[in-house]
């Protein structure tokens, strides 16, 4: 988990109640928005091993991030943690969906992920990517780790993306929520756009049964 103090409400990877199955949850101190995301600071990398260790000490059966842009840290995690699978992003699930029809991005930030991020996923560099409107509210609450959430504006904005994407790239059949705050607002991105959405919350349970003991 990022170190973070915005809400997190139901379906945000950060809630308790989002998957089908016991989490553990151990926060990297100090791992803010910012440097994951605008930064990619590389010294986060090390106290992610330690946390993803830490976890495997305590018997999880796998391992996520809170943040997408993490995908950047995919196969130092890996390495690091050969015992359990590890998927840092909803990003790894664009090769497969690519491979059956077009797919995008809606990301919490278009400026910041880069080619590099869509590589370290194993995706195309050019894969169409939309970002929340700069500067909107629920961007300012995510990455300016504000401590308030307005939910309906977040949904609105995160709606607002997802069609934006999809009337500059028509033939995208498959939408992937890069940000693991976008979960709660996949159902309304369905309806708005008639598109598959994808997350990190469906590619963790598409992934782990529900009769796990603890992702």
């Amino acid at each position: 988990m990022l170190d973070t103090r915005f809400p997190r409400v139901p379906g945000d990877i950060g809630h308790a109640g989002s998957l089908p199955f016991a989490t553990r949850y151990r926060v990297v101190r100090g791992a803010s928005p910012q440097r994951a995301v605008r930064e990619r600071d590389p010294a986060l990398l090390q106290p992610f091993i330690a946390a993803g260790r830490a976890l495997v000490d305590e018997g999880v059966t796998a391992i996520t991030t809170s943040c997408g842009f993490l995908v950047l840290f995919q196969q130092a995690l890996q390495a690091a943690l050969p015992e359990v699978p590890v998927w840092t992003s909803s990003l790894l699930l664009l090769p497969e969906l690519q491979r059956c029809a077009p797919a995008g991005v809606v990301t919490v930030d278009a400026a910041a992920l880069g080619p590099d991020h869509l590589r370290a996923a194993g995706a195309p560099a050019d894969t169409p990517v939309e970002g929340l409107e700069p500067g909107c509210a629920f961007q300012r609450t995510l990455l300016h780790d504000e401590a308030t959430l307005d939910v309906d504006a977040a949904r609105a904005a995160t709606v607002a993306a997802a069609l934006r994407l999809v009337e500059r790239r028509p033939a995208i059949e498959a939408i992937v929520l890069e940000c693991t705050n976008m979960p709660p607002y996949a159902d309304a991105v369905r309806a708005a756009t008639g598109r598959a959405v994808h997350d990190l919350v469906s590619l963790l349970a598409a992934r782990l049964s529900p009769a796990v003991g603890g992702a």
